[in-house]
């Protein structure tokens, strides 16, 4: 290793380094162009410093070059290990704490982001990141996730790198697009009272122009660049919009994930008619034991929002889930529904989930009802609500009885 000390107190000796790949050069590239920053390194860390291995950009400016080496304590890199830092800080000088520390003068740093690269052992190999000269009050919270995108494909191997980052990049723009424009589009499904045959609501479903994805494998590849979040916010924000134009009486239905719930689907719901909302929780995934998403959901309950579990028969953590959650509604799954007029399984099942129901104080609707017979057998079960293609298919606009 060859050593030549600097007077900043933020830089070690410098570091011999491999020639870096190509791709990898590329890579930093298209992170440090997405940001708009001047600089986009990928550095290993070793004990206490942190080597600068890659780097795409001014990097002279930052006194910085492939073989770098940075002190943890007087940089950002170690408190953004932590967690003390957030991933993307886009003035360092609006932050005291941050101020303080020597990289921001001695550097130059004015906006900041980084993440850890992790490798396929699942140990941390160092982190990638991008510097700006000035602040950069344009960047988001979906930067951040833009930018854990690249150190996931950075902590995979170099030969799968331009593939994985085609496949992932064209997600990323494709949901990008989605949500730039305001979200998805919607399609709204009555739901009714079976009793009386009359809509007491509507659900709100997202629709993509592009029907090479379905709706769910849409939502599947935003989580896979990490933008399922901001991709059900959008759809919630445009099915809020609609609530004003239903009758006084009936329920808006939004569906999303429990980790949405603790995304910011509170602060959306506090200014809206929440008694008129009935939010489904969509992910299949064990919620009872998560204090943030119980405490969320309690808070919703506070504001008036009904909570229903959706998709009940399809391996939705079973009636335990339904136990701890305690849903006003239990969408019962079409998987159920359809056939239940030849299966006397299916209407033991049905019959069970309405006991359950009541048992806490909630009530069912059957989804999926396609044909005369299930509906019929449907109502014998004492399920009182229902949606399905032969009650209302879902609609580009309301349906006609609820406008």
């Amino acid at each position: 290793m060859s050593v030549r000390p600097t007077p900043a107190s933020v830089l070690g000796p410098k570091a011999e380094v491999p020639e870096p790949a190509t791709a990898v050069v590329e890579l930093l590239g298209i992170l440090r162009r997405h940001l708009g920053m001047d600089l986009a390194w990928l550095g290993r860390i070793e004990a206490d410093v942190l080597v600068v291995q890659v780097i795409n950009g001014d990097g002279a400016s930052f006194q910085l070059a492939p073989g770098s080496t940075v002190r943890r304590e007087s940089a950002l890199f170690g408190r953004v290990l932590s967690g003390e830092f957030p991933t993307v800080i886009p003035d360092t000088r609006a932050d005291p704490r941050i101020l303080r520390l020597p990289v921001v003068d001695e550097l130059d740093v004015g906006a900041y982001a980084a993440v850890p690269v992790v490798d396929s052992d699942g140990i941390v190999y160092g982190l990638a990141g991008c510097l700006g000269h000035g602040p950069h009050p344009h960047l988001r919270p979906r930067d951040g996730r833009f930018l854990r995108m690249i150190a996931e494909i950075l902590g995979d191997s170099v030969t799968d790198l331009h593939r994985m980052w085609e496949v992932r990049s064209r997600v990323w723009r494709d949901v990008s697009h989605v949500i730039d424009g305001g979200g998805p589009a919607l399609a709204f499904q009555p739901v009714l009272d079976l009793e009386h045959g009359k809509i007491i609501g509507v659900e709100a479903l997202s629709r993509f122009s592009d029907y090479a994805r379905s709706p769910s494998q849409w939502f599947t590849a935003a989580g896979s660049v990490g933008l399922n979040v901001d991709l059900e916010l959008a759809a919630v924000r445009r099915a809020l919009a609609v609530l004003p134009r239903l009758p006084t009486h009936m329920i808006l239905a939004i569906n999303v994930s429990a980790t949405t719930l603790s995304a910011g689907l509170v602060d959306m719901i506090m200014n809206e008619d929440a008694e008129r909302i009935l939010v489904e929780i969509t992910e299949h995934e064990r919620i009872g034991d998560t204090p943030a998403i119980n405490r969320d959901i309690e808070h919703l309950r506070r504001l008036g929002v009904r909570i229903a579990a959706d998709d009940v028969g399809t391996g939705y953590a079973g009636l335990e889930q339904l136990v701890r959650l305690r849903p006003e509604i239990i969408k019962m799954d079409c998987c159920l529904t359809q056939g239940i007029d030849t299966d006397p399984a299916r209407r033991a099942v049905a019959a069970g989930l309405v006991h359950v129901a009541k048992e806490i104080g909630g009530s069912v609707v059957a989804e999926g009802i396609e044909t005369a017979a299930e509906l019929q057998a449907t109502r014998e079960t004492a399920i009182p609500y229902g949606q399905g293609f032969l009650l209302g298919p879902p609609t580009p606009v309301l349906p006609e009885a609820v406008r």
